[in-house]
């Protein structure tokens, strides 16, 4: 039977990237999301290149929305195998001294608690499975801080911390657990929900910057994980672009002044 891949998140980004590579893969996808009309534009897309994909509107938020999540995936034919925890995102760029709670709140509740809500949920259908993974989108800001990212930053080592604590409370059960920490990461919405929409602040990030990482280049190191033989679990895949050696070092072309 077709395992099943849970993608939260998967509206937009690296969330759909991802869904569109595990079909591809062999993966039954139940793509996650709270916007519905960009969840069945993805699954007609999935399923217009010969894959297999389900729709359910999710708010990792809410306790109602992911138990409502977990009872679709249970009726799916086939085993849970896969569930990929991506719903999250960062607001503001605020020194700590200024910075929103508001905002650092949302960012606590979306990327850590939003993991921990869907985890716990879905658990038991990945362990009878037999064979489940759990794979956990952070970020190098879960390794790392930087100025004006305190919120972000501390959410991320948060979900950091679940991933790795869940890794050692699950030892000698069928689950293995993966966290991936990509560095820059160009989509099309990560920077207008942190600046609040504005466009030009979002793009003044990847300026000057060649190649920064894409959507789809995260999904590949999603699916290369979930698909090593069970017994190889990937503890962590940090990827960041060549022209980023490190959160600080950042290679920028800049414009010729004569010119």
């Amino acid at each position: 039977m077709t395992s099943v891949a849970i993608v939260t998140g998967a509206s937009s980004g690296i969330g759909a990237a991802t869904a569109r590579r595990l079909a591809a893969e062999g993966f039954h996808v139940l793509a996650a999301a709270r916007r519905a009309d960009r969840l069945d534009a993805l699954v007609k897309e999935i399923e217009a290149a010969g894959g297999q994909a389900t729709a359910q509107v999710c708010d990792v938020t809410s306790d109602g929305s992911v138990a409502a999540l977990t009872a679709v995936a249970g009726e799916l034919p086939g085993p849970v195998t896969l569930l990929v925890n991506n719903a999250g995102g960062a607001r503001g760029l605020d020194p700590v001294e200024l910075g929103s709670v508001a905002d650092w709140q949302w960012m606590y509740d979306v990327n850590v608690l939003g993991t921990l809500r869907v985890t716990q949920a879905l658990l038991p259908l990945l362990e009878s499975s037999g064979a489940g993974t759990v794979v956990v989108l952070s970020s190098t800001a879960g390794l790392i801080v930087y100025e004006g990212g305190g919120g972000y930053t501390a959410a991320k080592h948060a979900q950091t911390a679940l991933a790795e604590t869940l890794r050692l409370e699950l030892c000698g059960r069928p689950v293995r657990v993966i966290e991936i920490d990509p560095g820059m990461v160009k989509t099309e919405e990560f920077g207008l929900v942190r600046f609040g929409g504005d466009a030009q602040r979002a793009a003044a990030v990847y300026a000057g910057v060649a190649e920064p990482l894409v959507a789809e280049d995260v999904a590949d190191c999603v699916a290369w994980c979930a698909t090593r033989p069970h017994h190889v679990n990937v503890d962590r895949l940090v990827v960041r672009p060549l022209a980023q050696a490190a959160q600080h070092k950042v290679h920028r072309v800049t414009p010729d002044a004569g010119r």
